[in-house]
């Protein structure tokens, strides 16, 4: 009889065509819905942050048809809008209470998807939402040029095109067939002592964390032992185009959003001394602000996240016209926090710029906030929570992250083949490391005094800072800085290791305590 190991990698090698199968549909979907009009059931940014109902439908009734829950009712939606799958063994002799609780992670929203771009910019030969089209017209040098890594051209036929592929509907796909997997192999002891909840989230491109967060506030204060986690599994992708693909990532810098208004005084363009430029003194800001980055002026450094760094990210002008002074010019700083940064000091950093002081000494009005995310979610769900998203890091020597390793060596190891280890390759040995952008991670942390979520020592949450959380990492197929980007891809290869990680962690981690 095979090893645990080598059934499950033989499985997840078996479910690849499923997998990619299932991954072009979640890709392609948007394309059903984008040029229809809205009275005949269409919607321009179907698939971008709450509007990812189609797609959600679509994996709802494949995990059902698929065997990846053991009855249809444990497969729904929450109130926010994000799709959970449950999946244990009742029968595998452990108390439900005593159950070690996972939780899979991925979010199912993508940026836009510029499709024009895409058609025009790889030859006509791969299209956003349809994937590869004709390879004999595909641009070669544009996407080797475009992309963080790509693999040798002879090993194209691995790869997978298309908006989200990267980042991140690889990772969610590879938690359907993964608990797919997991009930097939409960007689075997696939999911002895372990309770698997697996989500699809919402609005996480636009709103870090934001499906988490719901259940941190509403979903897991006072729930019982078997619903809060022990460990989170992020699947965003934990490729890096230079250390390689699939790490296993431990932590991520915070994030937030500043933004400033500068409120000045319109008039005719060819009399300015009559008004009050908000555009000219903006800018200055704008130009200081990264001019202060640039030498590092206010931002603390970390071994293991990395500094902290701020750039200008989004920009709105209100103006009668191009031959005036405008009246009012807002913009946003994307601020990534790490260890030791806060908040209010990265706010009060822009307030104590110069040319915000000269911009209210020359009369203009300078309001310095963080905007409140407000927009409903496909379910109608508004979270109205600051957009400010907090860092976490896990421990390298938690037992979540051993067995993490522990899994890796198993399933991942023995079947990567000869692997040249460099680039984006897959790895033979794990690589435990962090991200560079942000995950749902950032979600999942609530105020170290906060008692309303019943943690018991067993389930060992991390103190980080003023917060605590559940322990978390990440491990899913895509490149991050493929992400984003005109020509996004996933290899197979990745997706299948995912699958296979996913579907062996479960029973490692419950087997070690």
């Amino acid at each position: 009889m095979p090893s645990l190991d080598e059934q499950v990698a033989q499985l997840a090698l078996r479910y690849r065509p499923l997998a990619a199968e299932m991954l072009r549909e979640v890709v392609r979907i948007p394309a059903d819905y984008v040029d229809k009009p809205a009275d005949q059931g269409g919607d321009p940014l179907c698939g971008l942050s709450n509007h990812e109902r189609p797609r959600l439908e679509y994996l709802r009734k494949k995990i059902v048809d698929l065997g990846a829950v053991r009855r249809p009712q444990d497969a729904f939606f929450d109130d926010y809008g994000n799709l959970v799958w449950v999946v244990q063994d009742p029968d595998d002799g452990v108390l439900t209470r005593d159950k070690r609780v996972i939780y899979w992670d991925g979010h199912s929203d993508t940026v836009r998807a510029l499709r024009p771009q895409w058609r025009e910019k790889t030859g006509g030969g791969i299209d956003a939402y349809d994937g590869l089209l004709d390879a004999a017209k595909m641009n070669r040098e544009f996407l080797k040029r475009e992309l963080g890594h790509l693999p040798p051209e002879n090993e194209w036929e691995h790869l997978l095109f298309g908006r989200g592929s990267a980042d991140q509907l690889g990772g969610v796909v590879a938690e359907v067939v993964a608990a797919k997997i997991l009930l097939e192999l409960a007689p075997q002891g696939a999911l002895r002592g372990a309770i698997v909840r697996a989500y699809a989230t919402a609005a996480e491109e636009d709103n870090d964390g934001g499906g988490p967060l719901f259940l941190m506030r509403q979903a897991l204060p006072g729930a019982p032992p078997e619903v809060v986690p022990d460990v989170v599994i992020l699947t965003e992708g934990t490729g890096d185009s230079k250390k390689g693909a699939l790490g296993i990532y431990r932590g991520q810098r915070g994030r937030m959003q500043i933004e400033v208004t500068v409120t000045g005084r319109s008039c005719h363009g060819s009399m300015p001394w009559e008004g009050l430029n908000p555009l000219e003194h903006g800018g200055a800001i704008v130009s200081e602000a990264a001019r202060r980055y640039d030498s590092r002026d206010g931002f603390l450094d970390h071994p293991f996240l990395g500094h902290g760094t701020r750039t200008a990210s989004w920009a709105q002008l209100e103006t009668p016209s191009d031959c005036a002074v405008p009246e009012k010019f807002t913009f946003r700083f994307d601020r990534r926090l790490t260890v030791g940064e806060t908040a209010e000091n990265a706010v009060a950093a822009i307030l104590a710029l110069d040319a915000v002081g000269a911009a209210r000494a020359a009369g203009l009005k300078v309001e310095i906030s963080v905007p409140r995310y407000d927009l409903p979610t496909w379910k109608g769900y508004v979270l109205g929570n600051p957009q400010v998203y907090l860092g976490w890091v896990t421990p390298e020597e938690h037992l979540a992250i051993r067995s993490a390793v522990d899994t890796y060596r198993g399933v991942v190891t023995p079947n990567v083949g000869n692997t040249p280890n460099a680039g984006g390759s897959l790895r033979a040995e794990p690589r435990v490391e962090r991200w560079i952008f942000s995950t749902d991670g950032v979600g999942f942390l609530v105020p170290a005094e906060d008692s309303s979520i019943g943690v018991t020592p067993k389930k060992a949450w991390v103190r980080s800072g003023a917060h605590k959380h559940p322990a978390m990492f990440g491990i899913g197929p895509g490149i991050e800085q493929n992400t984003h980007k005109i020509g996004e891809c996933v290899d197979l290869r990745e997706l299948q290791h995912a699958i296979a990680f996913l579907a062996r962690y479960p029973s490692v981690f419950a087997a070690k305590g």
